[in-house]
């Protein structure tokens, strides 16, 4: 089974149980994004399907005042098929980057939206740090604080680049008055 939306489904379930909802944000949005891309339209099909399967199940819960909530678990099956991917060969990371596109084309634009650009990256850089230093400053299991790690080593990597190398693609851009119009 390769990494797909199934497996972080299976993942967040092998750590407890957890609503459809919190299956979402937590791969969309919290510690499981950065693993592998689940859309919020991937995720529940995912689930049914793993249901279908016998790898999660499923129980009704009532609320007082709200709809009843589906909570999911992972079957002792599952964690045996998640357990198991884990052996499966990985894929390659999958980078993919507006900004990098941004910046090859650098040359055709105007200096001014340029240096705006890499601030803006540097922004989101500094953003993502924080949000990982966050993170490690909790009480973490070894292997999280592992991947915490790398994940704070690649972003100041990017950062420092950004700092010592934001004069080079700028001088790339056209001066004002040479840059390509926006149509």
């Amino acid at each position: 089974m390769a990494m797909t939306v199934r497996t972080i489904c299976l993942a967040i379930l092998y750590e407890g149980e957890a609503t459809g909802y919190e299956i979402r944000k937590l791969s969309t949005e919290g510690e499981y994004a950065y693993f592998v891309d689940a859309s919020y339209g991937a995720i529940y099909p995912a689930l049914a399907r793993l249901e279908d399967e016998n790898l999660v199940t499923a129980r009704i819960e009532a609320q007082d005042g709200k709809p009843a909530k589906k909570i999911y678990a992972i079957t002792a099956e599952g964690r045996r098929v998640f357990i198991g991917s884990l052996f499966d060969r990985l894929g390659e990371d999958d980078l993919k980057s507006e900004f990098l596109l941004f910046a090859r084309f650098a040359p055709e634009l105007p200096q001014s939206l340029v240096s705006q650009r890499i601030n803006e990256r540097l922004d989101q850089t500094r953003e993502m740090i924080k949000e990982l230093e966050d993170h490690s400053a909790k009480d973490v299991a070894p292997a999280d604080r592992w991947v915490l790690d790398f994940g704070l080593t690649c972003m100041r990597s990017a950062h420092a680049y950004l700092v010592g190398h934001r004069d080079d693609l700028i001088a790339m851009a056209r001066p004002e008055e040479g840059a390509a119009a926006a149509e």
